[in-house]
């Protein structure tokens, strides 16, 4: 079991234990605050698989593509107004003709457990240029949340 499940199955067994050993306030039961706690966990679990099967569907249609990550450099993480977590990608196009990219930026949490993961391409860079993009969550992210190149590809 990776570790966003194994603590998100911690935060669903701790709410229980405080909701059963503090009682519940707004007169709910432990196993309804165990329940909403779980349906969240599920539903932040069901978010990422449906990025990360988006971001290997993207980089499997990527015919012919040799590793690139050396070539990659992201910026500062920030948000934007709608609230998703961005981060300026910036490719260099070593190659002696004109490529495009495909670069998968995972966005983490201080912990280092996986919020996240998107794939950016740049089309059409000239040889010798560099290209620029913005990776965008697909979700709301809170908390502290950091970027990292996953695979890239340049092809």
């Amino acid at each position: 079991m990776n570790r966003v499940w194994m603590r998100a199955l911690s935060l669903v067994v701790l709410a229980g234990l405080a909701a059963g050993a503090t009682g519940c306030s707004d007169g709910s039961t432990p196993s309804d605050v165990a329940s909403k706690a779980a349906s969240a966990v599920q539903s932040v679990g069901a978010g990422l698989d449906s990025a990360a099967a988006e971001a290997k569907k993207k980089l499997d249609s990527v015919k012919d593509g040799v590793s690139a990550k050396n070539d990659v450099t992201l910026g500062t993480v920030a948000q934007d107004g709608d609230g998703r977590t961005t981060v300026p990608v910036t490719v260099s196009n070593t190659a002696e003709d004109k490529k495009s990219f495909a670069v998968q930026v995972n966005f983490r949490d201080s912990g280092g457990n996986l919020l996240d993961t998107v794939v950016v391409t740049l089309a059409d860079v000239a040889a010798g240029a560099t290209g620029k993009g913005t990776a965008r969550s697909t979700r709301n992210l809170s908390g502290e949340v950091k970027a990292e190149t996953g695979t890239a590809l340049r092809y």
